[in-house]
């Protein structure tokens, strides 16, 4: 093997291992990409956004979780009511049914960090747990992408 080559084999090995560390599963479910966004030094909360595909034959749902980072961890959803967006908590969690992806994303289905105990910033990685009501607990960690932005793996 030449040089160019093992590099390049190398290069591969790194963007692979980097990819995987943010999929996970539990059961018969994917987490693909946990992100949260960066956080003003005084932000009393954050949020947290995934895509989770259930490869079962049968429905769970998203329950609720903990975060390291934050005092509480909540489910959300965000809609549009007489032309004003509110956000309200999700009575019973996210069902995810099966052969069906879920989108957690800004403006929609997400999970919430109230109680911030630091700020969040770029570049770091923080834990938490994501726990569902038949597939279990599973840990993940999220990947903490620019204020306003959307995350570099978005969709892949």
């Amino acid at each position: 093997m030449n040089l160019k080559s093992l590099l390049l084999a190398a290069a591969f090995a790194c963007v692979a291992g980097h990819a995987s560390a943010h999929d996970y599963k539990v059961g018969s479910l994917k987490i693909d990409h946990p992100w949260t966004r960066a956080t003003p030094k005084s932000a009393p909360l954050a949020a947290g956004y995934m895509k989770i595909t259930n490869t079962g034959k049968g429905p769970d749902k998203l329950i609720g979780g903990t975060a390291d980072f934050a005092a509480r961890f909540e489910v959300h959803d965000m809609k549009m009511e007489g032309g004003v967006m509110k956000m309200r908590p999700v009575g019973g969690g996210i069902e995810i049914k099966p052969g069906e992806t879920v989108d957690l994303e800004p403006g929609g289905y997400h999970v919430m960090f109230p109680g911030l105990k630091q700020p969040l910033e770029k570049g770091q990685k923080v834990k938490g747990t994501l726990r569902f009501e038949k597939a279990g607990s599973v840990d993940v960690e999220y990947a903490v992408e620019a204020m306003g932005g959307e995350p570099a793996h978005h969709g892949h």
